[in-house]
């Protein structure tokens, strides 16, 4: 399938929605069996629970975090390179990083003036996709 301004967003639907609602869902009913445990014998192996599903929300955070963090910094490094290759020059500073991942999918032929435009207008990454006439896909991302 070819790539573009509309399908370009990556959900996985065992991670973004499967296990989004399993731990939800595990999170609200330990919390409910801890709270009808306060005044039995249960409450330790409630507790217990819980503590592991509080764990198992902050896994799921920083198991998807990393790695875009990770995935940022190459997408700056290669932008940069592939402004230095055009144009001789680094990336101005001025460019945002979510408008340096939105300058990723625009081609080589229109890359150059929607950095100025970026900069000069201070377009979102959203209107910085929206401007891309020649896109360029990307099936390498997290």
């Amino acid at each position: 399938m070819e790539q573009n301004l509309k399908n370009h967003s990556k959900y996985v639907t065992g991670y973004h929605v499967v296990l989004t609602f399993l731990i939800l869902a595990g999170t609200i009913g330990a919390a409910i069996n801890f709270y009808h445990s306060l005044n039995n014998a249960n409450h330790y192996n409630s507790a217990l629970l819980l503590i592991l599903f509080f764990i198992a929300i902050i896994l799921f955070w920083y198991v998807r975090q990393f790695p875009l963090k990770a995935q940022d910094r190459v997408i700056r490094a290669e932008e940069n390179m592939r402004y230095f290759s055009i144009t001789g020059k680094l990336l101005p500073v001025q460019l945002r990083k979510s408008q340096i991942i939105a300058l990723r999918f625009a081609g080589d032929d229109e890359f150059v003036t929607l950095v100025e435009k970026a900069i000069k207008e201070n377009l979102t990454a959203k209107d910085i996709k929206a401007l891309i006439k020649n896109w360029r896909a990307d099936y390498y991302r997290m």
